[in-house]
């Protein structure tokens, strides 16, 4: 399959004359291949953009929103034939890429509710004068998005800010750019105006014209804690409005009360989930006391996860080999390797990338496997003697996205929740992600820039609010609010 840039509602190669390869992470084989984007290209997808947003912007919310009650529609009708895609792409298995696109039609029906959430507001402020607030598109924005999610992450940006009236440019990661064609298709087909919506494909060349772009006036970006930052810094120099979300180190503090098979099973979810290969995936486990029956239910829970059966691959050759790299130094510093996913080959699927579910026990705070992101099916467990002393390991992590509690105390549950050092916290569940009105979003080194990028707070990031202050009446007497 060929990937294109999408440009004023037409696929067009990128001009670079260098073609990219697709690697399908499943069996190791070619699934597509791009041609590279230049400047030219942004310049022509901005040049558009900026034409098609003028009219864009013309028309009522209620009426724009009109465009994705007919793509979720279109989501619904085509869901397994885009799980096919991640799958293939990415590697997940398949009812993993189909609650991807799910969560994509549960974003959409937030954008459709949209005139109910981000209406203005009136109010007289003193005798004869009216206070009046409106929100305004930001014009042309863009999003940078990541391999692990091709089509959750890009509609948590696309739907509202295109609702809310901005132009949106979406570059794919280079590892899963099949996904957004078809978003692209499915959008033109719902009767988006061309130039309204555009891709460009590309690398890091692509990510730093449009951090440097005058034109591109909010970006959002999701990745590494350390690329995270860098777009921040260059877009924010380039005084841009920016929410660039970076990587995690996610916290699960046991209590020995803990209910065994909801703790095991949940837990086990959490670390092999779309193989480990997500921000809010469980990383590390503070066990609080004796626990060992419990760990010993996530053992043999995770005995139930098989490579190319229930748990996919890993996104590429290279990624398998740094996680299984961070395994291999644990047990060389002395952790005990409960489960051991390295070495994984899947019968068939050889040339594919597979670590199985691994379980390290006893490894201590400052190890790699217990600091640093791992981004595979890979659970740390560091053995503590009180709350106190898991909730300081929580907290000393430069990260912030996620921390949960296994308990059936509420006490404990509410004293762990309220002094976690996380912007998303969750009591006995393993991958505390809001739901939609409520924002995802971190705290400390897992997020850069303020607000949250779905959900209520993200109309404030797509916006720009305007302020009309009326008095009619002379009559009305003059006071210092008048």
């Amino acid at each position: 399959m060929r990937v294109d840039n999408f440009i004023n509602g037409k696929f067009i190669p990128g001009s670079s004359g260098n073609t990219e390869k697709v690697i399908s992470p499943v069996d190791g084989k070619l699934i597509a291949a791009y041609t590279t984007s230049t400047k030219e290209d942004l310049e022509a997808i901005i040049t558009t953009a900026t034409e098609a947003q003028k009219q864009w912007q013309n028309i009522t919310l209620k009426e724009r929103v009109q465009v994705f009650y007919r793509y979720k529609a279109i989501l619904e009708r085509n869901i397994n034939f885009l799980s096919d895609i991640i799958v293939q792409e990415n590697g997940k298995i398949f009812s993993e890429a189909k609650a991807e696109i799910e969560k994509a039609i549960e974003l959409c029906e937030f954008a459709c509710a949209l005139p109910q959430f981000a209406h203005g507001e009136t109010e007289e402020v003193s005798v004869g004068v009216q206070c009046t607030s409106e929100r305004y598109p930001i014009g042309v924005v863009a999003s940078i998005v990541p391999f692990n999610f091709p089509s959750m992450v890009p509609h948590w940006t696309i739907m509202n800010a295109i609702a809310l009236g901005n132009a949106f440019i979406l570059k794919p990661s280079e590892k899963v750019p099949v996904s957004s064609q078809y978003i692209a298709k499915y959008l033109q087909e719902a009767g988006l105006p061309d130039g309204v919506f555009s891709i460009i494909n590309g690398g890091s060349d692509i990510v730093e014209m449009i951090c440097d772009h005058p034109k591109i006036k909010a970006v959002t970006f999701v990745g590494s804690t350390k690329i995270a930052a860098l777009v921040y810094k260059r877009c924010t120099s380039n005084l841009k409005q920016v929410l660039a979300l970076g990587g995690a180190k996610n916290h699960i503090i046991l209590s020995p009360d803990a209910h065994q098979e909801m703790a095991a099973t949940n837990i086990v979810a959490s670390m092999s989930g779309c193989a480990g290969q997500r921000c809010m995936a469980a990383a590390t486990l503070l066990a609080v006391g004796d626990c060992d029956h419990i760990i010993e239910k996530i053992v043999n829970e995770s005995k139930k996860i098989q490579c190319g059966n229930n748990l996919g691959s890993v996104i590429s050759k290279e990624a398998k080999e740094r996680i299984e790299n961070y395994v291999t130094e644990a047990e060389r510093q002395g952790a005990k390797i409960l489960s051991d996913g390295r070495n994984t080959t899947v019968v068939g699927k050889e040339q594919g990338f597979y670590v199985g579910p691994t379980i390290i026990d006893h490894a201590t705070p400052e190890m790699a496997v217990a600091t640093e992101e791992i981004f595979g099916p890979v659970l740390t467990i560091i053995r503590c003697k009180t709350i106190d002393e898991a909730l300081a390991i929580e907290n000393n992590n430069p990260y912030g996205n996620a921390c949960s509690i296994f308990t059936q105390s509420g006490s404990i549950a509410s004293y762990v929740s309220k002094r976690a050092s996380a912007g998303m916290c969750g009591v006995n569940i393993g991958v505390p992600v809001p739901r939609e009105p409520f924002g995802f979003g971190g705290w400390n080194q897992s997020k850069y820039g303020s607000g949250d990028i779905t959900g209520k707070s993200s109309i404030e990031f797509w916006t720009k609010a305007k302020k009309t202050t009326v008095k009619w009446n002379p009559e009305a007497g003059i006071n210092w609010m008048s």
